[in-house]
């Protein structure tokens, strides 16, 4: 009995680390039971998803132009962004297509219930000779280079997919060095575990339910 309350409590901390969500266990309940199990598949799908990308990506990865990670809002693909991109500009190189085509097979094979969202990150080195504003609309411009292609050239449907631009905002590491702003210039693709809220059949209507996953 202790082992299966272990093992629970263990299932419920690594899925609410995962999405990032608020979950309330209350004794008794078969919704919590219900959120659990639903949690649990979740991660296991992810996981596999991640395996799956590292056989596809194995050349990438070890040329450490792409990174996997499994983070707190979801299975985070990362691009190093001189991969996708020439400097100051944001048309996808050609080279680069196959990568993320690679990427495309597995959204539509393994996760095709799943959100995606793109997001654009640059170093701190302003923009000088560029059609851009600052680092936050070409860091936006790019994210949705990617959008776009995924969209209309991949078949990945635009009801799941979204694009944000960070600019120099959420660095991975210091921009001290070329090295270090190499890493921040990147394109991260977020498979998003899904938000669901699940109801008790005698919630009353109009109330908020107890158990619930935010």
């Amino acid at each position: 009995m202790r082992i299966r309350i272990f093992a629970i409590v263990f299932v419920v901390f690594i899925s609410t680390t995962l999405t990032g969500c608020t979950f309330i266990i209350q004794k008794g309940r078969r919704s919590d039971v219900d959120k659990i199990e639903e949690l649990s598949r979740q991660l296991e799908e992810l996981n596999r998803t991640k395996s799956v990308l590292e056989d596809r990506l194995a050349q990438e990865i070890k040329d450490n132009q792409v990174r996997l990670q499994m983070m707190e809002k979801g299975l985070v693909i990362t691009f190093v962004a001189d991969v996708l991109f020439d400097s100051g500009k944001v048309n996808i190189k050609p080279e680069a297509l196959s990568i993320l085509d690679k990427v495309a097979r597995v959204l539509r094979e393994n996760v095709p219930e799943l959100n995606v969202g793109i997001e654009g990150h640059t170093d701190n080195v302003p923009i000088k000779h560029s059609n851009w504003k600052d680092n936050w609309e070409l860091s936006s411009e790019r994210a949705l280079s990617v959008l776009r292609y995924l969209v209309r050239e991949k078949g990945i449907s635009p009801t799941r997919i979204s694009a944000e631009g960070y600019g120099e905002y959420h660095p991975v590491t210091s921009n001290e060095t070329k090295e270090g702003r190499q890493l921040n210039r990147r394109v991260e693709m977020v498979i998003l575990p899904q938000a669901t809220k699940l109801r008790d059949k005698k919630d009353t209507k109009g109330l908020a339910p107890q158990g619930y996953l935010k």
